[in-house]
């Protein structure tokens, strides 16, 4: 028997809310897919199975707020019969765990457990994608009366869509209800609640960065002409939906930077120094709604700038909808920030533990340069480094940082 537990999506979460079940008794499943929708403090996220089997029972009931770790339903492995009625289960084999990451807190005692949950089948029950919903409120879109047509039944943000064009479709009324009819699904949390959990959440994560990670900071100006002037040439004949940004030039330059500084990529954990096997760099982005979040491209190294380009366009677009799958959200190994649009010079930013460095981009501007003997204006931008003194030093890292601008002043090697 296989243990799904509720897996740990940073630094800043302890606990998540049960939205959705998306599998049901008796379904089989494999690594990859979706079978539930968790809230967080920052988010309503897909969560992914990482092991093939088929569910045997969902433990978690909707719109159960549970720990970091909890049981949430129980799978059995390929080739494993379920247990007579009354016999003894077998010994749990737990999945592994998503990633490396460390939850902010644990609750003193374990949570009693709860009934199993019902069937996700339409049983007089209103399913509505988190996505789904926050799209509808924002579109003034009443999803109660609204027919989906997504799994089960439930509303999709397409429906919402649909709905606003002016052509809905009213849920039909059943004509008697069941017996014993289902809890219905649970909503996300207003709004407001949700803001002030967030900023609790980032709090929380930022305060122990501080208080464990003994942090170091390093920055280097970087002249920037070659790579806007390939950039340019680059995006000349291109439609506008197809241009590069420099963005996607930054975090190229960081994820080859990395495959020769490892000692930036990876986890402080068990007071050692735990190297990523990949390159996933968590990018942050500010949410309409207040606050940010660090969702995961991965394998950037191994991204040419157009799928880069694709992969942050699509990140971007997903976050502020409140569509983001848990390997994004548990998977960072690095973060890169950028408020250069925000006409920030530097950016000395805070690590998200258990990661060990973060780069920070200010905005690319013209800035007074000696080169040849001679004085002039170049644009240029200040890249900014902080890192945990635990797994590297500020040699590292100033070399690490000289790598970076390497790059992006050769940006035809990107």
């Amino acid at each position: 028997m296989i243990e799904f537990k509720l897996p740990s999506l940073g630094a800043d979460m302890d606990e998540g809310k049960l939205l959705e079940w998306k599998v049901k008794p008796g379904e089989k499943v494999k690594r990859g897919d979706l079978v539930a929708v968790v809230e967080t403090p920052k988010a309503a996220v897909d969560i992914e199975i990482w092991q093939d089997g088929v569910v045997h029972e969902l433990i978690t009931q909707l719109g159960t707020t549970i720990p970091v770790g909890t049981v949430m339903a129980r799978l059995l492995a390929p080739g494993e019969t379920a247990p007579p009625p009354g016999a003894a289960p077998a010994a749990p084999v737990p999945l592994a765990p998503v990633a490396p990451v460390v939850p902010v807190s644990v609750p003193a005692a374990p949570p009693a457990s709860v009934p199993a949950a019902p069937p996700p089948a339409g049983l007089g029950r209103h399913l509505v994608s988190p996505a789904a919903r926050k799209h509808a409120r924002e579109l003034g879109v009443d999803v109660e009366k609204l027919q989906g047509s997504g799994p089960h039944g439930a509303v999709t943000v397409e429906d919402v869509e649909q709905a606003k064009k002016g052509a809905p479709k009213p849920a039909p009324a059943p004509a008697e209800p069941p017996a014993a009819a289902p809890a219905a699904a649970p909503a996300a949390t207003p709004p407001a609640d949700k803001a002030l959990a967030m900023r609790k959440a980032i709090a929380a994560a930022m305060s122990r960065s501080k208080r464990e990670i003994p942090h170091y900071y390093l920055s280097q100006t970087i002249p920037m002409q070659r790579a806007m002037d390939w950039l340019t040439a680059r995006n000349e004949k291109r439609p506008v939906t197809e241009r590069l940004l420099m963005g996607a030039l930054q975090l190229k330059a960081v994820a080859l930077a990395l495959k020769d500084f490892p000692d930036f990529n990876g986890f402080w954990k068990e007071n050692a120094f735990q190297p990523a096997q990949g390159i996933h760099v968590g990018v942050a982005i500010s949410l309409r709604q207040g606050g940010l979040i660090a969702p995961a491209i991965h394998g950037v190294a191994e991204l040419s700038l157009d799928e880069l380009m694709k992969a942050f366009a699509d990140l971007v677009r997903r976050a502020r909808a409140g569509s983001l799958r848990s390997s994004e959200m548990s998977d960072p190994t690095i973060t890169v920030t950028n408020l250069g649009d925000q006409g920030v010079d530097e950016v000395f930013a805070i690590i998200y533990p258990p990661q060990v460095a973060i780069v920070g981009f200010g905005r690319l501007a013209p800035r007074p340069w000696a080169a040849d003997g001679m004085i002039g204006a170049v644009p240029a931008v200040v890249a900014s480094l902080a890192a945990d003194h635990r797994a590297s030093d500020g040699h590292r890292g100033a070399r690490f940082l000289a790598a970076i601008a390497a790059r992006l002043q050769q940006p035809e090697t990107l």
